[in-house]
């Protein structure tokens, strides 16, 4: 017969207990992380100041490249995300949460892109022509 267990405290099988603590990340891999990341953010900042790369959208790629790279780096050293983590589950929604943002920062790019090009000031040739004489600053009376 199994003693009844006090409330609030769940008693937790050993199995699960050790899958709990078995994402806990050692110094080594911290370092690690921590290197990475600091490379990662070293180099764009280097290639921007250093002006290595001429072609201005060029440099933003792999700017935005080295940044993907640092996300992974973050998700894997950090947060400890992978498929074995709650039997992929936590992956799961990290993929789902991922293309949502992913969704919503695109839709409000091209929004915002389509308005801005939409209000652009009118050319040249539709613009009204100055009037050719100057108001005095005094309206006639009527």
């Amino acid at each position: 017969m199994s003693q009844p267990s006090s409330p609030g405290h769940h008693a937790m099988p050993p199995a699960s207990h050790d899958a709990m603590h078995e994402h806990q990340g050692s110094l080594r891999g911290y370092l690690t992380g921590f290197l990475l990341a600091a490379i990662l953010t070293v180099i764009p900042f280097w290639l921007v100041m250093g002006h290595a790369i001429a072609n201005q959208q060029v440099l933003i790629l792999v700017i935005l490249a080295l940044a993907i790279v640092q996300i992974f780096v973050h998700i894997v050293y950090f947060l400890h995300l992978d498929t074995r983590s709650e039997s992929g589950w936590n992956m799961m929604a990290f993929i789902f949460t991922a293309v949502l943002v992913i969704i919503v920062l695109g839709a409000s790019i091209w929004v915002m892109y389509n308005e801005n090009v939409n209000m652009m000031p009118m050319a040249p040739q539709y613009q009204q022509h100055p009037i050719s004489h100057q108001p005095t600053g005094k309206q006639a009376s009527r």
